[in-house]
């Protein structure tokens, strides 16, 4: 008897944490908790410079909870640096949010625990087998939201390199018409606020960094860097050394839009050609035998109801 008693425990308590996290996530304030990791830098600028850069609203009590609680977890600064760079690349720029994350770290870790020792009951006598699982979950608990926050950062990245082209046609555009590299880039930003928001949003902060004094080699790396997006390393260096030599700007961006559309052009038909391949599997698993049963099904019914008792008469 404890055996069911114990697996409807972990099952009313899985059900009630699911249930609570998408309430909250749908119905109580939807979005505010990834707000709270990092609120954009830029929304709207006008508006930003119109109310005089006001603070950014206060965090949740569950926000609040989790920085402290990830600000107690001991950590290297490699960690930490490493940490915030994937945040940064995910898009999460608070100065709270690498404590934030270690917080939904810990609660992950801990969560596991529970639900591994409320498991050990159902499993097997086995001390070893039992200390296993709990130093699986817990692992998983503690590394699954730093998978999560990876495959968030690519993604972002893949949003960056696919907005990539039409920032560069407008920048072109900007430069031949006689704009600077500054007004040029703070022009791009401003159009790209609606069709590609975060890559507005990338450009708008590093126009801030040049206004705020930074050179622009430098604001030009920080891109870069905050990014990490190869295609915009690509774009950085180009710019940088147009602007060390004096060569045509306009020109180099050119040349550069043509060939990152070629690439992705290119990458389309690699992707069409692997199509073929890549179906093999599915069509001789799935859709092969209902094929065969729908073709070749009557067939053997008559055969097995007619063949099969004319051999047992022959007997």
């Amino acid at each position: 008897m404890d055996h069911p008693l114990i697996l409807t425990t972990c099952a009313f308590f899985m059900m009630m944490i699911g249930l609570t996290w998408v309430g909250y996530r749908i119905y109580y304030r939807p979005g505010r908790f990834l707000k709270q990791l990092g609120t954009p830098v830029i929304s709207d600028e006008r508006a930003r410079f119109a109310t005089g850069g006001q603070a950014e609203s206060e965090p949740s009590t569950l926000v609040t909870f989790l920085q402290t609680l990830g600000s107690k977890v001991p950590t290297s600064a490699t960690d930490t640096a490493t940490l915030k760079m994937l945040l940064l690349q995910a898009g999460f720029r608070s100065e709270h949010a690498v404590s934030v994350f270690y917080g939904i770290r810990f609660v992950g870790a801990a969560m596991m625990l529970v639900l591994c020792l409320m498991m050990t009951g159902s499993m097997p006598a086995n001390p070893a087998l039992n200390i296993l699982l709990i130093m699986f979950g817990c692992l998983l608990g503690w590394m699954l939201p730093q998978m999560i926050l990876k495959r968030k950062g690519k993604k972002r990245q893949e949003i960056l390199r696919l907005s990539l082209p039409d920032a560069l046609d407008l920048l072109v555009v900007s430069i031949e018409a006689g704009l600077g590299l500054d007004m040029a880039m703070q022009h791009v930003a401003r159009e790209l606020q609606v069709s590609h928001p975060q890559l507005s949003e990338e450009l708008s902060l590093m126009t801030l960094e040049m206004r705020a004094g930074k050179r622009r080699a430098d604001a030009l790396r920080n891109l870069a860097e905050r990014t990490g997006e190869p295609e915009l390393r690509k774009l950085v260096a180009i710019l940088v050394q147009s602007d060390r030599f004096g060569t045509s700007m306009g020109e180099s961006l050119r040349v550069h839009s043509d060939f990152m559309r070629t690439r992705r052009r290119q990458e389309a038909e690699e992707r069409a050609g692997k199509v073929g391949v890549k179906l093999v599997f599915p069509i001789f698993f799935f859709i092969l035998p209902s094929m065969l049963i729908v073709a070749a099904g009557p067939g053997l019914l008559m055969v097995f109801k007619n063949l099969f008792p004319m051999m047992k008469m022959m007997h």
